[in-house]
């Protein structure tokens, strides 16, 4: 090994932690977890790569102060205030109940009052970071209890941003012969100096300049990583951490149209920095000291993964939220974040905790993050499990989440519909325009309000949720239609509606044509595959009518291609019915349809819907046009009379019927009704030509108009 050699360390490191990290992609672990087990094995306890701590530590630095940063750059207040006072309630109750009960544990445990302040407040802090990770990966990050959580983990990061605060502030030591107070006083007009010259530069500095340099990629983002450093510099200056310095950076840019593409591209690199954090951070462990403290960190670890959970089970359920909410919600604080180790690494470097409290701290960090992490992600075989005695935990009547629905017991519908996001909501679309009444069902609230807004009769439900699916309305309702692309949802629903009883069609949407076969076997009655019909229809729009068209016309003539929609008038009709040049002057050059181009379409040529019409006329009236061809059908479906059903009917012995062959009696014309099958004896036949020879005492199956097949067995006999 070439000892001093800081590139070589640096890239032996590299390696280290990518082996680890794709063990913990394998595991399923967050790569915190890896970084800090490629810390442990880089240091002296272990293969001692490490000798540059310095270059590491400034590394691990610039990560902290850019993750701050970029909590600044996205601080969404809005959050907060859109989960209402769940969010507030929760973070805050979370963290008193937390920092109190973790303090006397620790009390208790013989550590001395500023040791146990330490590590009251390290309990109370949670991962944002993974946390978004873990729900955006199980696609909850819009549903009520991942917005609730969203929520009240700002509202731990705000603690957490103040806590750094107050140490760096209150942890620098006193200048000679300045007392207590002017020192108070001192830092304070400082703060308010700095927090000014925030206000300043947000207020006329900071829009002109964004703005000017948005033109480039690139300038934004050197400019983003410039004002973040020299923020931090100003306050490391002014007396205060140079991470503060960074958070109020992140803040004076989080009110301009960039801050988004700021922190996408910043991201990366805030992840790479902080990997040198975690690193340095296992490097320095003594294990020495850290195997005394394995006792007490399963004792804090087991309330961390059971108490904190358990904290906002308790607050959850008093507001009035269903126990699932508050279950799902309280999982994401069952483990210390990142900020808990910067707290702890900040209180050990000016003095305040030793080595052993700082051991113990990413101890508990180390075990609660590994455990949590399956919890979230199994978190809903667990709560099956655990169902049924959470109910401790929740309201007889869970007000707060009810007021979500439209109100009271969902009512009748045609159509129970679950999931409104972007291809539930173009379905749910469809179904008012043809004037079916159906219910919606989603856990995003955003997406209910949106709907009920409109008087659509919404339900807060997850399809996972099982006691949920039993208070809807499924008895009333003719379709249950999933638009939720998951295979496990999906199946699962169709075997709860098996398991309740509920003889009911169901369509499915599938990604791909593996799972559609599986929904198809399982039962599904119509399964949607919208990433193909998608593609199929992308296709057709490349028509090559409108590659035969002219590039240039020197006169005022315009050219459009117009789809026509299912429930459009147009549909059905022949081009002579169709008043379009009549009432706008333009004229149909081509039809496509399919793959295949039909030119100059006569007066008797259908149109269909889907078909793709290109029109031609003065450019003013073509819009014109396109209205009148989708002008839509506002008619009402057919009627519940005129449904097709199925029917037994007999042929009597003496009937006119009998030695004749179905193509004689000409059923379809003569009863508006289709023969499917016969039985004759124990004889089933099926199916029946129009050659067979019908007799005295037949059995005939029959399918049509509910009104004609009545109709018909009012005759029966036959």
């Amino acid at each position: 090994m070439t000892h001093g050699n800081a590139f070589f360390e640096i890239a032996a490191i590299l390696s280290l932690a990518t082996l680890l990290g794709i063990l913990g992609q394998k595991l399923r672990q967050p790569l915190l977890i890896m970084f800090l087990a490629a810390g442990i094995l880089a240091g002296p306890a272990c293969f001692g790569i490490i000798e540059s701590y310095e270059q590491i530590e400034l590394l691990a630095h610039m990560g902290i102060a850019l993750l701050l940063f970029i909590v600044g750059l996205k601080l969404d207040l809005n959050l907060i205030r859109t989960t209402g006072p769940v969010a507030l309630a929760t973070g805050m109750g979370q963290i008193v109940f937390t920092a109190a009960i973790g303090f006397v544990i620790a009390l208790t445990m013989g550590m001395d009052l500023l040791s146990a302040a330490y590590v009251a407040v390290a309990l109370t802090f949670s991962s944002t970071i993974i946390i978004v990770k873990l729900l955006s990966d199980k696609r909850e990050i819009d549903s009520l209890h991942g917005q609730i959580a969203l929520g009240f983990l700002i509202v731990q990061d705000i603690a957490a941003i103040l806590a750094l605060v107050l140490l760096t502030t209150f942890g620098a030591p006193i200048a000679e012969g300045q007392s207590a107070l002017a020192g108070a006083l001192l830092i304070a007009g400082k703060g308010i100096g700095l927090l000014g010259l925030v206000v300043v530069l947000m207020k006329y500095v900071v829009p002109a300049l964004t703005r000017r340099l948005a033109h480039s990629q690139e300038m934004l983002t050197l400019f983003a990583i410039a004002w973040a450093v020299c923020f931090g510099a100003v306050s490391e200056w002014l007396g205060f951490s140079k991470e503060l310095g960074a958070f109020l950076a992140g803040i004076s840019l989080a009110s301009t149209d960039y801050r988004d593409a700021i922190g996408a591209r910043l991201t990366g690199l805030r992840d790479f920095l902080l990997l040198f954090f975690f690193i340095d951070l296992g490097a320095r462990l003594d294990w020495s000291t850290v195997g005394s403290q394995v006792g007490a960190s399963a004792l804090f670890s087991g309330f961390v993964l059971v108490g904190n959970p358990l904290i906002v089970l308790v607050i959850m359920g008093y507001m009035g939220y269903r126990r699932r909410t508050a279950f799902l919600a309280g999982l994401t604080v069952a483990q210390i974040s990142e900020f808990s180790l910067i707290v702890a690494a900040l209180g050990m470097g000016i003095g305040h905790i030793t080595q052993e409290t700082m051991g113990l701290i990413t101890l508990v960090g180390v075990v609660t993050i590994f455990a949590s992490t399956y919890m979230i992600l199994y978190s809903g075989p667990l709560y099956a499990f655990l169902s049924p005695a959470l109910k401790l935990f929740e309201r007889k009547e869970p007000y707060r989440e009810a007021a979500i629905d439209s109100g009271g017991k969902p009512g009748a519908a045609d159509v129970i519909l679950f999931g409104l996001g972007t291809y539930g909501s173009g379905f749910a679309e469809y179904l008012l325009r043809h004037q079916r009444s159906f219910l919606g069902v989603d856990f995003d609230p955003a997406a209910l309000e949106k709907w009920k807004a409109r008087g659509v009769s919404v339900v807060y439900a997850d399809m996972a949720d099982p006691e949920i699916q039993e208070q809807l309305p499924f008895h009333q309702a003719r379709w249950v239609v999933s638009t939720v692309r998951s295979k496990e949802l999906n199946l699962g629903l169709l075997q709860h509606l098996r398991e309740l009883g509920y003889d009911i069609r169901v369509a499915l949407t599938a990604a791909s044509e593996k799972e559609a076969e599986a929904f198809e076997k399982a039962g599904a009655r119509v399964v949607f595959r919208p990433f193909i019909d998608a593609a199929e229809q992308g296709a057709d729009a490349l028509s090559q009518a409108m590659d035969m068209l002219p590039e240039k016309v020197n006169w005022p003539v315009a050219f459009r291609e117009v789809r026509i929609r299912t429930e459009s008038l147009a549909a059905g009709k022949t081009i002579r019915n169709i008043p379009l040049r009549a009432a706008t002057g333009v004229s149909i050059l081509a039809v496509s349809r399919g793959v295949r181009v039909y030119y100059d379409p006569g007066p008797d040529f259908q149109v269909y819907p889907s078909d793709r019409l290109i029109i031609m006329g003065p450019p003013a009236e073509l819009k014109k046009a396109e209205a009148v061809l989708n002008e839509m059908d506002m008619k009402k479906d057919t009627p519940a009379t005129d449904r097709f059903e199925v029917e037994e009917l007999r042929i009597a012995e003496k009937s006119a019927l009998a030695d004749k062959t179905l193509a004689e009696v000409r059923f379809r014309q003569n009863y508006q009704v289709t023969v499917i099958g016969l039985r004759r004896g124990e004889e089933q036949i099926y199916p029946v030509g129009p050659e067979q020879v019908l007799a005295a005492g037949d059995c005939l199956i029959v399918i049509g108009p509910a009104g004609a097949v009545k109709q018909l067995k009012q005759q029966e006999p036959l």
